[in-house]
C-alpha cells in the first residue's frame, strides 16, 4: 500500500510537471490573443515615442542676419566691448552670413570645415538659437545671446565647444563702397 501510493504521487508530479511546461509555453505564444487572455506576459508595454514638436519661429529673420560680418570672440564678460572693437578689424576679412536655400543661413557649425544650411530657431522660453533642423537648443546649436540689427552675439550650447569658442561677436561690417 505504501508503494502503490508512492507510484501515485510520483505520477501525479509527473503530471503536473509536464502541465505547467504546457502551461508555461503557451504564455509565449502570441497568436489569438497571447495566450490565455495575456496572462503571464513578461514583455513590457511598448509605448509610442511623442512626436518631435516642431520648430518654433524664431523672433530674428533670417535675412535681418545675412551680410558681411568682423568676427572675434571673448570667454570674460568684461572683455566683450575690445571684443566688439577686435570684430570691427576683422571686416577686412569678413565672415559671410549669405542665404540657404529653404529658408536657413549658411553657417559653420562648430569643429565643421564646410558651411551648411543652419535654422533660426525659437523656443517656448523666449531663447532664439542657431542650428540644424531638430528642436531648438539641441547639442549643435548655438543661442543667440544677443542681437540688436549691428552685433549678434552668440554661444554653442555643446559645453565643449562653449569652452573652445567662448562667446561669438559678430559686428556688421559696413557696405562695400
Amino acid at each position: 500500500m505504501n508503494r502503490s501510493r508512492h507510484v501515485r504521487t510520483v505520477a501525479q508530479l509527473g503530471i503536473a510537471s509536464t502541465l505547467a511546461l504546457m502551461l508555461g509555453g503557451c504564455g509565449s505564444f502570441n497568436g489569438f490573443g497571447g495566450g490565455f487572455g495575456g496572462f503571464g506576459r513578461s514583455e513590457p508595454a511598448i509605448e509610442a515615442e511623442p512626436p518631435p514638436a516642431p520648430e518654433m519661429p524664431a523672433s530674428i529673420r533670417a535675412d535681418e542676419i545675412i551680410g558681411r560680418w568682423g568676427l572675434a570672440s571673448y570667454m570674460n564678460p568684461n572683455d566683450r566691448v575690445r571684443t566688439e572693437n577686435a570684430a570691427r578689424g576683422q571686416c577686412k576679412q569678413p565672415y559671410i552670413i549669405s542665404a540657404g536655400t529653404s529658408g536657413g543661413v549658411i553657417m559653420h557649425l562648430a569643429d565643421e570645415a564646410t558651411p551648411q544650411e543652419l535654422r533660426l530657431k525659437g523656443s517656448p522660453s523666449g531663447k532664439n538659437y542657431i542650428g540644424p533642423s531638430g528642436p531648438a537648443g539641441g547639442e549643435k546649436d548655438r543661442e543667440i545671446v544677443s542681437f540688436d540689427g549691428r552685433i549678434l552675439v552668440t554661444r554653442f550650447i555643446d559645453k565643449d565647444a562653449a569652452v573652445r569658442y567662448g562667446n561669438m561677436v559678430y559686428v556688421r561690417c559696413a557696405p562695400k563702397a
